[in-house]
This record gives C-alpha cells, sequence and structure tokens, in this order.
C-alpha cells in the first residue's frame, strides 16, 4: 500500500502539467480574492470610490465603499428610487409623484408593492428594496462598519471564508481533471487483470490509490493556504487589521477537506465501475453544478443542497455566512465516501473471483 502512494505521488510530483494546473489555479483564485485585500480605514483626505446616496450597485461591497443600510434608510433610499422611476418612467409631475410617496409612506413594504402595482402598473417595486440593502457609505460609516465587524473577529477571519468559497471551486474542477490519472493506467485490460493476479487486498490497492489522491490534493491546499495566508497578513499589517493561520486552517478542514475525500472516492468507485476513470469527469462537473445550486431561505439566507461537494459564501465580504447544517452535510460525505469506498473493495473482489 506504501508503495502504491509513493508512486503515484512521484508520478504526479515529476509531471509538469500538474504544477501548471496549481498555478493556474492560484492565478484564478488570486483574481477573485485580491479585491479584498484593499480592505482598510478610509483616511481623512482620501476620496471615496463613491458617493453617500448613489443608487446601489449590486456588485458592490466594502472594499467599494457599501455598507449595509439600517432599516430607515434602506426604505427611504428605495423611496427615492421610486420617486425618480415615476417622474421618469411614467412621466408624472412631481407633485404627482410626490402625492403616491405621501400615500404609501405609512405602508409595510410589501402592502406598498402591492398598492404601487395594483394602482399604478408598478411592477417590481419589492426588488428594488432589496437593492438598497447595501448603500454607498460616507467615510464615517465605512470605517465605523469596518471597525465593528472587526472587533467580532479578526480580518483573517473572514478572508478565510472567501478563500474557502474561491479555493473550494477550482479545486474541484482541479480534482476533477488530475484525479483522472490515478486510475488511467491501472484500468487498461493488461495491467487490470494482471493486478486482481497480485496477493494484494483489494482494500488496500483502493485505499492506497484514494490515500494519493487525497495527499496530492492535500499538498496543493497547503501550498494555497500558505500563499494567501502570506497575502492576507501583509494586507492586514499594512491596514492594521490582525490575521491568524488558525482562521484558513478551519476553513480548510471544514469546508474543502471532505469534499476532496468524497471526489476521491468517487473516482475509485467509478473507475472500477466501468474499468475507466474518465465517466467520473462529467459525473463530477454535473456533481459540482448541483452543489452549487443554492436556494434562499426565507430569512434571505443561502441553503446548499444535501451532500454538495462545495461549501459557498455569496454574501457581502463581512457579511459572509456558512449555509445552514453545512457541518452536518460535511459529516455526511465522509460517511459517504467511507460507503463508497466500502463498495469499491467489494467490486474489486467480485471481479477478481
Amino acid at each position: 500500500m506504501k508503495a502504491i502512494i509513493k508512486r503515484q505521488i512521484k508520478s504526479y510530483l515529476k509531471n509538469p502539467v500538474f504544477w501548471v494546473g496549481i498555478l493556474v489555479v492560484f492565478i484564478g483564485v488570486y483574481r477573485l480574492l485580491v479585491p479584498y485585500l484593499t480592505i482598510h480605514y478610509v483616511e481623512k483626505d482620501e476620496k471615496l470610490a463613491t458617493e453617500e446616496g448613489k443608487i446601489w450597485d449590486w456588485e458592490g461591497d466594502i472594499m467599494d465603499g457599501y455598507v449595509p443600510s439600517t432599516p430607515e434608510k434602506q426604505r427611504k433610499l428605495w423611496e427615492n428610487s421610486i420617486f425618480n422611476s415615476l417622474m421618469k418612467d411614467f412621466e408624472m409631475s412631481e407633485a404627482e409623484a410626490t402625492l403616491v410617496i405621501q400615500e404609501i409612506q405609512d405602508m409595510e413594504i410589501d402592502k406598498a408593492c402591492q398598492y404601487l402595482e395594483d394602482n399604478y402598473k408598478y411592477y417590481g417595486a419589492e426588488y428594488a428594496y432589496e437593492d438598497f440593502q447595501y448603500h454607498a457609505g460616507s467615510r464615517e460609516e465605512i470605517n465605523q462598519y469596518i471597525r465593528e465587524r472587526l472587533d467580532e473577529h479578526d480580518f483573517s477571519y473572514y478572508f478565510s471564508r472567501k478563500f474557502a468559497d474561491y479555493v473550494g471551486l477550482y479545486m474541484g474542477f482541479f480534482a476533477t481533471v488530475f484525479l483522472a490519472f490515478l486510475f488511467m493506467q491501472d484500468m487498461r485490460k493488461n495491467t487490470y487483470e494482471l493486478l486482481h493476479t497480485k496477493p494484494i487486498k483489494g482494500w488496500k490497492y483502493i485505499f492506497g490509490k484514494t490515500v494519493s489522491g487525497f495527499l496530492l490534493m492535500l499538498f496543493v491546499l497547503i501550498l494555497l493556504n500558505v500563499g494567501f495566508f502570506v497575502l492576507c497578513k501583509i494586507a492586514g499589517y499594512q491596514a492594521g487589521f490582525s490575521a491568524h493561520p488558525l482562521d484558513f486552517l478551519k476553513s480548510t478542514v471544514f469546508y474543502i477537506l471532505p469534499n476532496m475525500v468524497m471526489i476521491c472516492s468517487v473516482y475509485g468507485l467509478v473507475s472500477l465501475l466501468f474499468r475507466n476513470p474518465i465517466p467520473a469527469v462529467p459525473m463530477l462537473i454535473l456533481y459540482m453544478l448541483y452543489s452549487n445550486m443554492l436556494r434562499i431561505g426565507e430569512n434571505g439566507s443561502y441553503i446548499g443542497r444535501p451532500l454538495a461537494i462545495m461549501v459557498r459564501f455569496p454574501g457581502n465580504f463581512f457579511d459572509t455566512t456558512p449555509p445552514p447544517m453545512v457541518l452536518l452535510n460535511q459529516t455526511f460525505l465522509l460517511i459517504a465516501s467511507v460507503f463508497l469506498f466500502c463498495i469499491t473493495v467489494y467490486l474489486w473482489k467480485r471481479r477478481r473471483i
């Protein structure tokens, strides 16, 4: 078993394409994470990227100058937007638009939206209200928001979650492509038949292959963790934020490693089932697409899919929260991986007989 693990790891490490793949993953993740490395307190004479009261940009985050709106602020911005839309799109006069706003001022949002739809054929007002959950903040609002969030957790706590989000996505595709070579040579007809004549036990062979694939992905994750923690530490030092490697370790262990175990187990089962690892590639791509199909719950939070092999953090930088029951899902992934491993060993023994 040790010989299998050593042979597979050496084979990958000697392959330049493997290192090119790591570089591609690093560059791809860096392009997504680099905006968060620019977060800092706004200086007195620093020019803001936005102006207070500017219509919300759906891609805006704290590094762009956007902060969460209070219910009062959100309502005010929404009413201003409705007011402007009534004059521009519905060709109302200022007096007429003012009258409409006065009519809905004391209504709840859902009732006000329904009132606009029933009486003025104004559709989509509820979506406009959601758009103003964030607004372009002033210098004081931006600094206060950053200070409040960093009083709760370190900068690396938030950054590591975005790291887990994007690295989990890229590592899923990376593992799908490169782990195909784990069983590629062994599934050739002559080699496959020869392996079944050897005295090696089925569980040792499958375990050796699975562990070697997992260790390779772990090696890549260690490189990514070290690289991005250094970047996070430098950015945090320059901005006066604190950063700790334990945050990266927790995010990787909880949100990425179980996914890699599942992918390795799927490869083992599919390779022996079809005597070819290639069918696992489209299966895993579909699996990742399924995992990325988040649902929005009643409270507005994102809900992941059962047995998903990606944990996403789609919220803004300081508002990222794990999907509900994500740790339970990750535990089920490990249990399912063991189950797939047992089935794979059974297939090996059956075909050996």
